[in-house]
């Protein structure tokens, strides 16, 4: 867990007149799980959306695997092995569960059985539904099946933005699970998330973001247990 795959150096997003990251530099090393956290509008997302290609960057370099992405197309982005799964899952809801999953692997040319294999050993329901349509799934099964898609890509760098978002509770706990085993599996995760306590029990590190600026950073375990932390995320200032 040494190498790292991903560097943010002073990135600075803009959206007309509003300066929406403003400047934040942070890392993602190999084999980790970094989680972003932080309000509504702090950031977190049009940070994402910027190292994926879907946003140009008004300054700063998104550098990965050693190369310097910055501005490049999404399409080239996805073929260097960096995937995400975005807020509101985004399936095709008139293809099956089976063929969203192949569109995952839409670059691929190679067999995708095992890698399908793959995805429903996570998540036994989508095997049991892989000729449904992915509209007729639950909230939390279209969850499973934006990530299982995004993991057809064997991406080296999964990103996910909000993944917990709109799910319950039990639902919640059951895909941090995967994200956990998905990391244990080999593949880096960069995560954002509102629900700070499950984010920062799964990640290695974690940064804290405040009106586009990284205001703290430290591991998930030292977050967890920071006074300012809990007071603002976690809902409170002692117990668990």
């Amino acid at each position: 867990m040494s190498e790292e795959l991903l560097r943010i150096e002073d990135l600075k997003v803009r959206y007309g007149g509003i300066e929406a990251v403003r400047g934040i530099s942070f890392s993602v090393k190999e084999g980790e799980t970094v989680t972003l956290i932080g309000a509504n509008g702090a950031g977190k997302s049009s940070t994402l959306r910027t190292v994926s290609g879907l946003v140009k960057p008004a300054d700063g370099k998104v550098i990965f695997d050693g190369e310097d992405i910055t501005g490049k197309d999404p399409t080239q982005i996805v073929q260097k092995g960096l995937m995400m799964v975005p807020e509101g899952r985004r399936i095709f809801p008139n293809l099956t569960v089976l063929e969203n999953l192949r569109i995952g692997a839409y670059l691929r040319k190679d067999d995708l059985s095992e890698d399908i294999e793959r995805v429903y050993g996570y998540f036994p329901r989508l095997k049991e539904r892989s000729w449904q349509e992915g509209g007729t799934l639950s909230g939390g099964e279209q969850q499973m099946l934006a990530v299982g898609r995004a993991l057809m890509g064997r991406p080296k760098l999964l990103m996910m933005d909000e993944p917990s978002l709109g799910l319950a509770p039990i639902v919640v706990q059951e895909i941090f699970k995967i994200i956990r085993q998905i990391n244990e599996a080999g593949t880096t995760v960069l995560l954002i998330e509102q629900n700070a306590n499950m984010a920062l029990h799964v990640a290695d590190r974690a940064y804290v973001i405040e009106n586009g600026l990284i205001t703290m950073e430290g591991t998930g375990k030292d977050l967890l247990e920071d006074e300012k932390v809990r007071a603002a995320y976690l809902g409170s200032t002692s117990g668990s």
